[in-house]
């Protein structure tokens, strides 16, 4: 077996990143309780272990998530790259309402960023979807004013489809776009993934186990956000419960967990692509960190796209109104 790389790069002007990166969502609330002292072991774990690629949003648990990063960026600010979306906004009681990524509140947005996580810049900053009422030039153009002005070191994007990219592109240089990518969601290969390779644009890959659907891990209260998602929806488990129990039986017959092999399967697309792993618990990070041990043969590889593919699962990824904020469905 081949020693696995210990680095990719984001793009061909990037920051060079761990194979994984860590997405801090769900230490928020997002999927239900979390106890915030493994939160902030599970960082810095993670951390210990190598990887430096932290991602979050300023709107996970209204600035919860950033207060959490900030705990651990006080003595490991340069072990770290911090990936922060901006742009979705919430209310008191945790509702969407809506995009802002208007000049203005790119920079007001990335204001309170900075001070909420307790740092001088961000590694990488992204709006967290296209906003249908502003133009991309616009949004990307006031981030590079930040870039400018050292408050920012890259910028990314997030769900964008081709078309925006190339708008996005000319504007300032773009390291990576951030998209969901799995065995069971690969919307991204048919134009996307071709534009990036093209490109020069690296690409941090979220949801690589579909919300933990690949896991087999359920909803388990109404806290959790996964109980409004269609693949997890009641009428939907005998056919999606199918997939799961595939996935693990590959996995067990080549002495892996489900997870493992799903991360190596995102892994093996190629050195443009980072997963993003959602680990909430160390036991889960190392579960996680395993499948850089893992390697996939062609005929692996075969297998587990024909078997456990968007073919076999029921559902999409995102509620219909969700769906509908995606120009990365509707684009490419």
């Amino acid at each position: 077996m081949n020693e696995p790389k210990t680095t990719r790069q984001l793009g061909a002007q990037g920051p060079v990143t761990f194979p994984i990166g860590l997405g801090c969502m769900g230490m928020s609330g997002i999927y239900g309780k979390t106890d915030e002292s493994e939160s902030l072991a599970t960082i810095h774990a993670a951390l210990d272990a190598g990887v430096n690629l932290i991602d979050t949003g300023d709107f996970y648990g209204m600035g919860h998530n950033e207060l959490l990063i900030r705990e651990v960026m006080r003595t490991r600010r340069d072990d770290a790259i911090l990936s922060v979306k901006f742009g979705a906004l919430r209310g008191p009681a945790g509702e969407w309402l809506g995009f802002d990524t208007r000049p203005a509140a790119v920079k007001n947005s990335l204001a309170h960023s900075l001070t909420r996580l307790g740092v001088d810049h961000i590694d990488i900053y992204r709006p967290s979807r296209l906003d249908p009422d502003v133009p991309i030039e616009d949004t990307i153009g006031a981030i590079a004013d930040m870039v400018q002005a050292g408050y920012v070191r890259h910028i990314g994007l997030s769900e964008m489809g081709s078309a925006t990219i190339r708008l996005a592109m000319a504007v300032h240089p773009i390291v990576d776009l951030q998209i969901e990518y799995a065995l069971v969601s690969r919307s991204p290969e048919s134009a996307i993934m071709p534009l990036l390779a093209e490109a020069g644009i690296g690409m941090t890959a979220y949801g690589v186990l579909s919300r933990g659907l690949l896991s087999g891990s359920l909803p388990k209260d109404r806290s959790d956000m996964r109980g409004h998602m269609p693949r997890f929806a009641t009428e939907n488990r005998p056919t999606n419960d199918l997939a799961v129990t595939t996935l693990d039986a590959l996995a067990r017959e080549w002495g892996h967990t489900p997870v493992q092999v799903a991360i190596a399967w995102v892994l093996s697309r190629g050195e443009m692509v980072v997963p993003i792993v959602g680990s909430r618990t160390r036991v889960q990070l190392v579960d996680a960190l395993g499948a850089l041990t893992v390697h996939l043969d062609a005929s692996q590889r075969a297998r587990l796209e024909t078997l456990v593919s968007p073919a076999v699962v029921a559902g999409t990824r995102y509620a219909a109104e969700q769906m509908r904020t995606l120009d990365s469905e509707r684009a490419g």
